[in-house]
């Protein structure tokens, strides 16, 4: 039994021993692992080779797109000749009353229609008489004219006896047209004298009624009549007073003589006649100032334009612009004028709209001059010869 154990012991030490040896020899065999590289610097010696740089990103580097060439600017030559405006041919003056005649009845219907009303009475009494001076009256034609036309109204009603309507419309039209007055010269005095020179007109009155616009229209009638034009504007006080006569004068080919802002009046007046007559002109057309009547200074300047003109020879017309709208009010300004200049002839603007009809009757009272233009419209040719009789027709109508 003891043999047992102890060959028992004796063996396990030699298996014992046996392995020890093995796992020795297998430590002695194995290879150790190579210690860490540490990483070498490159060498720069003739032989060494340098690294790739990165590619740089920069603005030089980058791919932009070609940037497109400025289109050239079109070649502009050294001087544009511009073609002139196309002169505009202005309506025949002959009947232009006639043709603008609806415009003038809208207005002035009232006076016709409403004498034609109360002379249809059965019962012409006091009180209808009366009726009828206050139209009258109220459509601007004066005290006098008035109290004359209702008592030959009266005297030539109480002869017929019968009162038709178409009697009673011939006799208010006969009776009208014997107030307003045929036997007037209405013509306007433009054409040259006998030694070449043209004939002068000047044009004057207040501020706000239209002058200069009717100066330019003016040149427009004289135009269409056959007449060769020079403009003067003369109206310096205003800055856009010349402007808008030489746009006047351009439209139909009639040159503007004019001079600085502010300047002489009087000069630039001279200057148009002188201008006028080196041109061999048929008219020479003055615009002044439009004044008020109440400063002196203004009207005894306008005295000095007069006279300042007519050194180069008479002055043929002097045509006062009134807006008919102001009734009488107009006459006011009429009278300041006729006491500096000889007013040939009146200028009624604004005639179509609520002006009063009667105010040809009372101004031409006043001064003793005949309307002859009247201003219809703001068109360019609305301005028109003014005729008795197809004035008359509109007041009473149809």
């Amino acid at each position: 039994m003891e043999i047992l154990i102890l060959s028992v012991v004796i063996a396990v030490v030699v298996l014992g021993a046996a392995g020890w040896f093995v796992v020795g020899s297998r430590r002695r065999g194995s290879v150790a692992p190579p210690p860490p590289r540490t990483p070498v610097e490159p060498s720069v010696g003739e032989d060494a080779q340098p690294l790739p740089e990165p590619p740089r990103r920069g603005v030089d580097t980058l791919d932009l797109p070609e940037a497109e060439a400025p289109p050239e600017a079109p070649t502009v030559p050294d001087t544009v000749e511009e073609a002139p405006p196309a002169l505009e041919v202005p309506e025949p003056t002959a009947g232009r009353l006639v043709r603008l005649r609806a415009r003038l009845a809208r207005s002035q219907t009232s006076l016709g229609k409403g004498l034609l009303a109360l002379l249809s009475r059965d019962n012409l009494d006091e009180d209808t008489w009366e009726e009828i001076e206050d139209t009258l009256l109220t459509a601007d034609v004066g005290v006098a004219p008035t109290q004359e036309l209702v008592e030959r109204l009266r005297t030539r009603v109480k002869v017929l006896g019968t009162r038709t309507p178409a009697e009673l419309r011939a006799l208010l039209h006969e009776e009208l047209l014997a107030l307003i007055g045929t036997d007037y010269d209405r013509s306007l005095k433009t054409t040259k004298t006998a030694d070449g020179s043209p004939g002068v007109l000047m044009v004057v009155g207040v501020n706000g009624t239209g002058k200069t616009t009717t100066t330019g229209k003016l040149a427009r009638v004289l135009v269409a009549d056959g007449h060769t034009v020079v403009l003067g504007a003369a109206d310096t006080f205003r800055a856009a007073a010349a402007d808008q006569l030489q746009t006047w004068g351009e439209r139909v080919g009639a040159r503007t003589v004019r001079g600085p802002e502010g300047g002489d009046p009087a000069s630039v007046a001279f200057d148009a006649v002188k201008e006028g007559i080196a041109e061999g002109v048929d008219t020479v057309l003055i615009d002044t100032a439009g004044r008020l009547h109440t400063k002196t200074g203004l009207m005894d300047e306008l005295g000095k334009v007069k006279r300042v003109v007519e050194k180069h020879g008479p002055l043929d017309e002097v045509l006062l612009v009134l807006d008919a709208t102001t009734g009488q009010n107009g006459l006011v300004q009429a009278r300041v004028f006729a006491e500096v200049v000889s007013i040939t002839g009146i200028v009624l603007t604004k005639l179509d709209g609520t002006a009063k009809g009667g105010i040809v009757v009372a101004v031409q009272r006043e001064l003793g001059v005949p309307v002859k233009l009247v201003g219809l419209g703001e068109g360019p040719d609305d301005l028109a010869p003014f005729e008795p009789a197809a004035f008359v027709d509109a007041l009473i109508g149809d």
